[in-house]
């Protein structure tokens, strides 16, 4: 169907990007009604990958099933979470921004960039003339992708399960794959986005290579922004004075899934080096009392 803007549809999915969290934040702002914030979010995934397979027209392959990937994990995680937030109630994260316009729009803004920078290596591959056959690299991205989707999946099933349970009310989950990383879900969603840009590699060519910067900065923001320090920072001020959960942190990788026995006997420098155990991670700990 031609070029839309640019040959790389960068503008049309900017433009897009932008409307489509721009409505999302006016029903927020308006109606004072943020339980679809995630879901805007995983959707909009959904729709990049959509409209630029079916607006380049030329359905080969390889962009069939990135873009399938992209719209599996995108319907599943967001109609998981909307489901999740209509079960729990207000999304706590917006219990500041709702009387402050400026910190919200702040947040839908970042989400839109969050879509957009996330999405370009599917965006590039759909916008694509090449056609080289099926190599090393496309198999791996795909089984990177399944890896990371069913731990994704998993992880946030088993949390909800326990979160629902009457006798786990007041307690930090710790069962399935919460027993080997403090944040499985997260290394999901990590992994299989790294497989989605592994499996776009045999298109890319010059600065197209630039389309890493999508689960880099993925990577980079559930590592020190709004990910993981944010719950490590509420779970610390929840638990902390717990020896139950503080032996918890202690034995238990922040994301890479390792046996507890495993994780806890390696030094600190070893962990904060190669295992992303961060010091920003513990900066709300309560201090151990000296005996």
């Amino acid at each position: 169907m031609g070029t839309v803007l640019d040959s790389h549809f960068l503008a049309l999915t900017a433009i897009v990007t932008v409307a489509y969290q721009s409505l999302f934040f006016v029903i927020t702002a308006l109606l004072k009604f943020d339980k679809v914030t995630d879901f805007a979010g995983s959707t909009n995934f959904v729709i990049l990958a959509i409209l630029t397979l079916v607006v380049k027209g030329s359905w080969h392959f390889r962009q069939i099933v990135l873009s399938l990937l992209v719209v599996i994990w995108g319907l599943r995680l967001g109609l998981f979470l909307l489901m999740r937030i209509l079960q729990w109630g207000e999304d706590r994260r917006f219990d500041e921004m709702r009387a402050n316009l400026g910190k919200l729009a702040v947040f839908w803004i970042f989400q839109a960039v969050w879509v957009w920078t996330v999405s370009l290596p599917v965006t590039v591959v759909n916008s694509s003339n090449k056609t080289p056959s099926l190599q090393a690299a496309d198999f791996i991205g795909w089984i990177m992708w399944s890896i990371g989707f069913l731990v994704e999946a998993t992880a946030d099933q088993q949390k909800l399960v326990f979160k629902n349970s009457p006798q786990n009310r007041g307690k930090w989950c710790n069962v399935g794959l919460w027993k080997y990383t403090r944040h499985p879900n997260y290394f999901g969603e990590i992994f299989l986005w790294w497989g989605v840009f592994v499996a776009s590699t045999p298109v890319l060519d010059g600065a197209e290579w630039l389309v890493i910067l999508g689960p880099i900065f993925l990577t980079l923001l559930l590592l020190f922004l709004s990910g993981i320090p944010l719950l490590e920072e509420s779970a610390d001020k929840k638990y902390g004075n717990v020896d139950g959960y503080r032996l918890y942190k202690r034995s238990t990788s922040p994301l890479i899934p390792l046996p507890p026995v495993l994780y806890k006997n390696l030094p600190s420098w070893f962990k904060a080096t190669f295992l992303f155990e961060f010091p920003l991670y513990s900066r709300n700990l309560p201090q151990e009392p000296q005996n």
